[in-house]
């Protein structure tokens, strides 16, 4: 079987989404199925409004058409909706072909937390894009019922998983600072409210791991900070795995896989009690959820190590694997049947 999937998120973007589709493919070529990324390779692009660093391609329908034929998929799914998803949800509308799609990105809150458009209008927009998938998948239980009050349809759940042999206690190092050490990993733009967690006041060292455009912002607002920029993925687990609470202070997330990369390696979750920290910590013994903060991460330095790792253990992209391909075995495209004229 082969999949195509189309995503605008590729690299050398580094976050969630992409760390997700690229686990998949890996997985799912274990499990005897091909897929196919069309990605923004190879289109022209342009720079994203008030995102440096971050283009935007431009995909033409003829060329989105000879790429999907030239694939030949046994199956479709859009990872997300810029313009390669769109170019590709258009291609099949037009021609009969059912597909999935999947809700990775809150892009409603991240708009509008740039410029003044409402929410509002955001979610209807991703209504209309989303309504004629045979299955809208999502991440978590908070998420799948937040989009059913919303008034999204045909929801299906895909969780996510974690490299348990990369992301090891066993890879930590003296990272030299003050204990506690307390570290954040992700984008640094507002939407992650990474200011929420330099503002606190906490004893030893706090450590943020990536590149953003509020870094240059933050960087003056919080001098004692240690900013490390990009960490290639081979290198990331040592600093997870030499550190004692893992900060997750975004509020827009619609998983954070990086929790369970933490977890992983042994390193308790501090994070407010929101979509996303919600359904991976939970009630479980790996992490403290509190609106205060500062609470949650002095809190999440008397969880046990062992038990954030062994809660990891259980998170497989295996098995996330197999719950995407349930869903997208129900759009397989019948090829005996005539094509709908484009």
């Amino acid at each position: 079987m082969r999949i195509l999937v189309a995503t605008d998120a590729w690299h050398p973007q580094v976050n969630g989404v992409v760390r997700t589709l690229t686990s998949l493919a890996a997985s799912a070529r274990r499990l005897g199925v091909e897929i196919v990324f069309l990605t923004p390779e190879g289109f022209p692009s342009v720079p994203v409004p008030t995102y440096p660093g971050l283009r935007c391609a431009l995909p033409g329908p003829g060329a989105i058409a000879r790429r999907i034929e030239q694939v030949r998929p046994d199956a479709i799914h859009i990872a997300t909706e810029g313009p390669i998803g769109y170019s590709v949800r258009r291609y099949c509308s037009k021609r009969g072909l059912p597909f999935t799609t999947s809700y990775t990105t809150r892009f409603p809150e991240y708009i509008s937390a740039r410029v003044p458009i409402p929410d509002s209008w955001i979610y209807a927009w991703l209504r209309r894009f989303h309504s004629a998938a045979t299955v809208l998948m999502v991440s978590t239980p908070s998420l799948m019922t937040e989009l059913g009050q919303r008034g999204f349809k045909n929801l299906g759940m895909w969780t996510r998983g974690v490299d348990t042999e990369l992301f090891r206690p066993e890879r930590a190092i003296d990272l030299g600072l003050p204990r506690p050490i307390f570290v954040c990993v992700g984008r640094i733009a507002v939407e992650k409210n990474l200011a929420a967690f330099l503002s606190l006041d906490l004893p030893g060292s706090k450590i943020v791991i990536g590149q953003g455009p509020q870094e240059p912002e933050l960087r003056r607002r919080f001098p004692d900070a240690k900013f490390l920029g990009l960490l290639d993925e081979k290198i990331l687990p040592a600093y997870l795995a030499g550190s004692d609470v893992f900060v997750f202070p975004s509020r827009t997330d619609t998983f954070g896989v990086v929790q369970l990369e933490a977890l992983a390696c042994g390193l308790p979750v501090a994070a407010y009690p929101v979509t996303g920290p919600r359904d991976v910590v939970g009630q479980h013994p790996v992490g403290v959820l509190d609106e205060d903060l500062r609470a949650a991460c002095m809190a999440a330095l008397h969880v046990s190590r062992k038990s954030c790792r062994n809660f990891a253990l259980g998170r497989s992209w295996e098995a996330s694997a197999r719950q995407f391909l349930g869903h997208v075995n129900r759009v397989v495209i019948d090829r005996s049947r005539p094509p709908r004229a484009a």
